[in-house]
This record gives C-alpha cells, structure tokens and sequence, in this order.
C-alpha cells in the first residue's frame, strides 16, 4: 500500500526586507567641490529668485487666482501655454541628451532629492559627527549626549524644511505679504497647508527616505538604460587594473603589485562608504548608482596615498573599459547619431521658442460674442451685433491700445472708440457695438460674415505700434 503523502513545511516569505541605514562617509574631492557649487548655486536661486524685485513688483510670481504668470518683463496668461509646453520639451531633450552622454549628471549634481540630502547630510555630520561617530551615536543608550544631539540635528532640519516650504508658496502668493501675514499670524488655510506640505515632503525626503526616493520613487532609475549605450560616459571602475583586490602595506610600490598577485585596489571599502545609496560600484554599473561621483573622489585619495596612479575608479564608457582606449579616444565617440538628434531637436525647439518670445506682441486679446442677442436691428434700419473684448497687457510696461475693424465695407463702431490705457499686466473687459447701414445690411445675405478686430499699440507720440488681428464673425438676421 503507498504511504500518504505528506504536505510540505510551511514557510514564510517576508515580501519586505528591511534596509540597513545607509551611513556615507564625507569625502573631499574635485567632483565634491563641483557637488557643492551647483548645491549654492541652485539655493542662491531658489531661496533668492522671490526676494528680487523688479518694477515695483515681485520678479517671478505665478499668480494662479489672477491666472498671470510673471517672469521679470514677461507676462504670461493660460493663452501662452505652448511656452510651458516648449519648456517642457526642452527640459524633456536636455535630459536625453545629458544621460546619453554621461549617464545621470543631473541626479547626482543637481536633483532637488540630491541636494537637499547633501544639505541634511553636512547637518547631521556636524552635528552627530562623521560616518563613525554617527555609527556609535545610534547604537548607544539615550543620555543627555544623544538627546541634545539628535534634538540639534532635527531643529536644523525642520528650519530648513519650513524655510523651503514657505519660499516655495513664495512663488504664488507674493512673498512680502506672505510674510507679513506668517509673523502677524493671519496666514490663510491654503498657505499653511502648503507651507506645512512642502516642509514634511522636504523633511521626510531629505532626512528620513533619502536613497529610498531614487532608487524605489523614482521612475527615472528604471528607465535610464533605455538612454545608455556602450559609448555613454558613466562611473566604472576598471576591473583589469584594481583586480585581484587585497590589503596591503602603503610600503609596497607599484612595481610591487604583480609580484605580489595583487591589483591596485587595497580593498579599504572607501567607495562604499561614501556612497549615498550603498553600492558597490566594483561590482559593475547598478541602477541605484545616481552618478555623483562620490566613488570617484575617495578612491583617487586612496591612490593618492599609496603612490598609484589616479583613475581606478572613472568616468568611462563601456567600450573604453573594454578595449582599453584613452580618454581622447572615448570623447572621440560622444558626436553619434543619437546625440546628434537629441542636440539637433533641442537646439531647434529651443531657437522656436527663444524667436517666439523676442517676436511675441507686448498685448493680447480674446473676443467674445454677446451671446443674448446675436444680432439686432436699431435705429434707421441699422444692423448691430455686440461683442466683449478682453484686452491684456502682456508686459511689464503701460500700453496704449486702439481699436479697429475690417473685413465687411462700412462695417463701424456704434460710438466712437475710445483709446484704452492699459496698466502694466493689466487685463480689462470692454464692450463694443458694431453696425452696419440698411443698404449694406440689403446686400449681405442672413448668416454670419467674417470680419476682423484690429488692437493697434499707439505710442506716446501717436505713432503706430505693433498690430493684433483677431478674427470674428458678423451676423445678419433673416
């Protein structure tokens, strides 16, 4: 008789594997100083940019409950959406092109995650101490030591945290009044809430998720192979030349390594450690790696202290590493076909964009039909039709602005159209009538008949400026 079988042991599989706390190493370097430049410069412009004035008006503001946006002299309404449309692009083709040249420049220099980690992360280590020190302060009992530490570091981490915050609602509410209402406390629910929103994501980014948001949030991450190809200059760490890996005594010189089986990696980890996501690049590209090049500076300072030459760990690309070319020879392919196209459609967008902006008129307009009454017929058999006009003033600068008409003969303004003065970023509703004579009204069939409105800029001196026309329709009754 066969014997039963029996069921298999149970087991349970955790579908979430904790992560160990990532601890990086501060390290000092070209690529470090070049990290911090653009960590200023990019703050300089963030937490400046509101603070300016210009023309007795915040510099850059987008006003949403006006539905204006100013950008210095520029003023943009929802009509000019193509520009946010043509930016988009540019950022979209400049990204391509950056990654397919060197891998991920902008997460690793310039990402807003990047650098306000890089901001918390120069809090925490003075304030906690470096890597070591913040190792031990973490496995060690709570005491007034660690409290007042802890409490330092998570102080300046929420100043920070609400300074950015409150600078980002800057760039919708006016910052002067935001302020003011923030000391007097009459701050309404809407900027508090996004004050307090923008603090916690910031807090919580920077602080607490950090390498989490880039390697898991990200989309980025995962789709960045698609860009790279064997040509594309990224961190890689030069197997032929570190290999085999193994301690050894800063005694032993270059000439010492092959006799002792050894390549010119000392195994000291230094790469890892600096690492804000906690890769080890030697063993190959992974795409936690955000390409800051941290790797890169300890390394070379390790080779620096042994007396090897610099360069273990590099930018390079695949087939240099693989083939052994120079760096003269990797540079020699950057020109290719996908780069071309990529350098081609942004140089394009961006020239339609920049020749769209210098050539766009400083005033703008919408017509809009009386829609209670389509047409009517008043004194001495005229024919009149009513529209509303919105006038915009798109610049940063009074304007004077005349109105005409054409398209139908005779066609004419019920009154005489007087000459509107519109304030800068001004946008007024006006309300024109229209009229053409019984004659006229006799040879025209019932229907509508185009026509346009000419918005004419007139300067000071009366001379003639720049011309809109907007097309429009004409109704005659049956």
């Amino acid at each position: 008789m066969d014997k039963p079988l029996q069921e298999p042991a149970l087991q349970t599989v955790s579908l979430y594997v904790a992560q160990p706390k990532i601890y990086p190493r501060a390290v000092h370097g070209w690529f470090a100083v070049w990290r911090w430049v653009l960590v200023f410069a990019t703050q300089a412009l963030f937490y400046g940019l509101p603070w300016w004035n210009w023309n007795g008006r915040q510099a850059v503001l987008f006003d949403l409950e006006a539905r204006r946006f100013f950008i210095f002299d520029l003023v943009l309404y929802p009509q000019d959406l193509v520009y946010l449309t043509a930016l988009l692009l540019i950022s979209a083709y400049a990204l391509f092109l950056f990654t397919a040249v060197a891998g991920r420049l902008w997460c690793g220099f310039a990402c807003p995650q990047t650098v306000y980690t890089e901001i918390f992360l120069w809090i925490e280590r003075h304030t906690e101490g470096d890597r070591g020190a913040r190792i031990q302060l973490d496995r060690a009992r709570w005491g007034p030591e660690k409290l007042l530490r802890k409490s330092a570091k998570h102080a300046a981490w929420l100043a920070v945290s609400l300074w950015t915050g409150f600078t980002f609602v800057g760039f919708f509410t006016p910052i002067r009044e935001l302020g003011g209402a923030t000391v007097g406390g009459l701050l309404g629910a809407w900027e508090s809430f996004w004050i307090l929103f923008y603090a916690l994501a910031t807090y919580g980014n920077a602080g607490f998720l950090r390498e989490q948001v880039c390697k898991y949030m990200c989309p980025y991450a995962r789709f960045q192979s698609a860009m790279f190809d064997k040509d594309t200059l990224v961190i890689s760490y030069d197997t032929a030349r570190g290999d085999p890996r193994g301690p050894r005594s800063k005694k032993q010189g270059p000439a010492a390594l092959q006799s002792a089986g050894l390549g010119s990696c000392v195994d000291c980890k230094q790469c890892v450690q600096v690492c804000p996501t906690g890769i080890d690049i030697r063993e190959g590209l992974q795409y936690e790696c955000i390409g800051c090049a941290a790797c890169i500076d300890a390394c070379n300072g390790v080779m620096d202290s042994f007396h090897y030459e610099r360069g273990l760990i590099r930018y390079a690309t695949q087939n240099g590493i693989d083939k052994g070319w120079s760096a003269a020879q990797q540079w020699r392919r950057v020109l290719r076909p996908r780069v071309l196209v990529y350098t081609a459609i942004l140089l394009v967008v961006s020239a339609a964009m920049v020749w769209s902006l210098a050539t766009r008129l400083p005033f703008r307009a919408d017509i809009v039909r009386d829609r209670a009454a389509l047409a009517r017929q008043v004194d001495d058999g005229y024919i009149e039709n009513v529209y509303r006009l919105q006038l915009m003033n798109a610049s940063g600068n009074a304007l004077r602005l005349q109105l005409a008409v054409s398209g139908i003969d005779t066609l004419a303004f019920s009154s005489p159209p007087a000459l509107h003065v519109l304030a800068p970023a001004e946008a007024r509703w006006v309300t024109v009538a229209l009229r053409v004579p019984p004659e006229m009204a006799a040879q025209l069939s019932p229907g509508a008949h185009p026509m346009q409105f000419r918005i004419s800029q007139v300067a000071l001196d009366g001379q003639p400026g720049p011309v809109l026309v907007e097309k429009s329709t004409f109704v005659i009754p049956r």
